[in-house]
C-alpha cells in the first residue's frame, strides 16, 4: 500500500545539509580561482620587475665600458624603446649657462633634429618635468595645454607621453622622454624602471662632464707647460747673444792689457769698453721685458713700422764684429736705404742670431757673407759662409723647437731658429733656408718693403 504522507522532519534537514555542502565546495572553489589569479599575477610581476632589473644590469654594464658618448647614448634609449614597448624615446640635456634643454639622442623620430630641437624650462611637458622635477605622464598630448609640438620631429598620431627628469646631487640635467601612437597608461612599474634609467643617464651625463672637465684642465696644464718650457728656451737664447758679446769685449780688454794681441789705440778700448756697457744695459732690458712676460704682459704687440735694413743690419755686423773676428767677414748692400716695415728691434734679435751661428760653428778662417738687396715687394737679407751648408731635406726641420743641426758637439738649446720663425712671422715677415749657389745654403730673411705696405 502507497504511503501518501509528506516529507517528514528527517527528509527536510537532509536537503538543507547537501545545499550547505553544494556552496561551501562552490566558495572554496571561488576561493582557489582568486588565489591562483593572485598566484599567476605575482608571478607575471615578479618575471617583469626581473627583466627591469636586467635592464638596468646591461645599461650599467654598458656605461662602465663605452668609449663614444654618441654610441652610448644611442643604446641606452634603443635597448629603452624595446624594454617598454614605445614608439619613440627622445633624452635631452639641460645647459646650466642658457638654462635650455636640447635634444641630445633620439629613437624613433628623425635623428637630424638632435642638437637643433630646444626648450626653455618650463616650455612643454619637457621643460615642465624639468622645472617640477617629477615625472610627468599625460595619456592624451591632445587635450594636454601644456605639450609643444615640433613640426617635422613629434611623432605623427602622437597619443601618450611619459616625461621624467635626470636629477644628480639634486640638480636637474637632462629629461627622458616616451611616447606612443596607441592611447596608454603608463603604469607605476614603468614609471619605476624610467625613474632609474633617468637616474642612470643622469650619472653618465655627470661623469661624462667631469671627464671633459678634467681633459681640458690636462690640456691647460699641458699647454702651460710647453708655453713654460718655449719660454725658458726663447729666454735663455736671447740672454746668450748679449753675454757672448760681452764675453768677446772682455777677450778684447784682456788681450790688450797683457799685450798677448796687437796693442790697440787708448781709443779702440775705450770703444770696446762702451761697447760691452752697451750690452751689459741692453741685458737689463731683457729682464725687464722677461718679467713683463711672466707678469702677463707677454712679448707682444711686435712694431709695424719703416726703417732702415740696410742701417740695421751693418749696426748689427759692426756689433758682433769681436765674435766675427776669426772669419772673413763680406757685408754686400747698395748705397740707397732698404726700407722695410717691421720691428727694428725683433729684426737685429734674429739677425744677431743667424751671425752668432756662424760664429759658433763655422770654422776658423772661412768666410761670412751677408747681403742685403730689394726683391719685388720685399727687403731680403742672407746670411751664409763658405761650407757645405745645411742639407736640403733639413732646410724646414731647423725651425721646429729644440732641433740641432751641425752642431758639432757645441752647445746650444735648439730654440734660435724657431724663435726666429716665430719673430719674423709676427711682424709680417719670413725666414728660410735655399741653396747659395756655391754648394752651400744660406739663411734668408724677409720683410715688406716700406712702399709695397703703404
Amino acid at each position: 500500500m502507497t504511503d501518501d504522507r509528506g516529507p517528514g522532519p528527517g527528509d527536510a534537514g537532509a536537503r538543507g545539509s547537501g545545499r550547505a555542502r553544494t556552496g561551501r565546495a562552490r566558495a572554496s572553489a571561488s576561493g582557489d580561482t582568486r588565489r591562483a589569479g593572485r598566484a599567476r599575477a605575482s608571478s607575471a610581476d615578479a618575471a617583469r620587475r626581473v627583466r627591469d632589473l636586467e635592464l638596468v644590469h646591461d645599461l650599467a654594464r654598458l656605461a662602465t665600458l663605452a668609449r663614444d658618448w654618441d654610441e652610448l647614448m644611442n643604446t641606452i634609449i634603443e635597448r629603452t624603446a624595446v624594454a617598454l614597448a614605445v614608439e619613440g624615446v627622445s633624452f635631452y640635456l639641460l645647459d646650466p649657462t642658457t638654462g635650455r634643454l636640447t635634444l641630445a639622442a633620439t629613437n624613433g623620430m628623425d635623428p637630424f633634429h638632435v642638437g637643433r630641437v630646444s626648450l626653455a624650462l618650463g616650455e612643454g611637458v619637457t621643460g615642465a618635468a624639468a622645472m617640477a622635477r617629477r615625472p610627468i605622464e599625460v595619456p592624451d598630448v591632445r587635450l594636454e595645454p601644456r605639450f609643444k609640438w615640433v613640426r617635422g620631429y613629434d611623432l605623427q598620431g602622437l597619443t601618450s607621453m611619459l616625461s621624467v627628469p635626470l636629477t644628480w646631487n639634486d640638480r636637474v640635467v637632462g629629461v627622458l622622454n616616451l611616447q606612443t601612437r596607441e592611447t596608454r597608461r603608463f603604469d607605476e612599474h614603468d614609471v619605476e624602471l624610467v625613474t632609474t634609467i633617468a637616474a642612470l643617464l643622469a650619472g653618465i651625463v655627470e661623469k661624462g662632464r667631469l671627464q671633459r672637465e678634467a681633459e681640458t684642465q690636462l690640456e691647460t696644464l699641458t699647454a702651460l707647460d710647453a708655453a713654460r718650457a718655449e719660454l725658458l728656451g726663447v729666454v735663455t737664447h736671447e740672454l746668450r747673444t748679449p753675454l757672448s758679446v760681452v764675453r768677446a769685449y772682455l777677450d778684447l780688454l784682456a788681450e790688450a792689457g797683457t799685450g798677448a794681441g796687437d796693442v790697440s789705440p787708448r781709443a779702440t778700448i775705450e770703444e770696446w769698453h762702451a761697447a760691452a756697457i752697451e750690452q751689459v744695459t741692453r741685458l737689463d732690458r731683457l729682464v725687464d721685458s722677461i718679467l713683463a712676460s711672466v707678469r702677463g704682459e707677454g712679448l707682444v704687440g711686435l712694431e709695424r713700422a719703416p726703417f732702415d735694413v740696410a742701417r740695421a743690419a751693418t749696426e748689427t755686423i759692426d756689433l758682433l764684429a769681436p765674435l766675427l773676428r776669426a772669419h772673413r767677414l763680406r757685408w754686400e748692400h747698395g748705397d740707397a736705404p732698404l726700407a722695410a716695415v717691421g720691428d727694428e728691434a725683433r729684426f737685429r734679435q734674429v739677425l744677431e742670431h743667424l751671425l752668432e751661428n756662424e760664429a759658433k760653428y763655422a770654422p776658423a778662417g772661412w768666410g761670412v757673407s751677408v747681403g742685403a738687396w730689394r726683391l719685388g715687394g720685399e727687403v731680403q737679407v742672407y746670411v751664409t759662409d763658405d761650407g757645405p751648408g745645411i742639407p736640403a731635406e733639413e732646410w724646414e726641420h731647423v725651425f721646429d723647437a729644440y732641433v740641432r743641426v751641425r752642431a758639432g758637439g757645441r752647445p746650444g738649446s735648439g730654440i734660435g731658429l724657431y724663435a726666429a720663425r716665430r719673430l719674423m712671422d709676427a711682424m709680417g715677415g719670413r725666414v728660410w733656408i735655399e741653396a747659395n749657389g756655391y754648394g752651400g745654403s744660406r739663411f734668408i730673411v724677409a720683410l715688406p718693403a716700406a712702399e709695397s705696405a703703404r
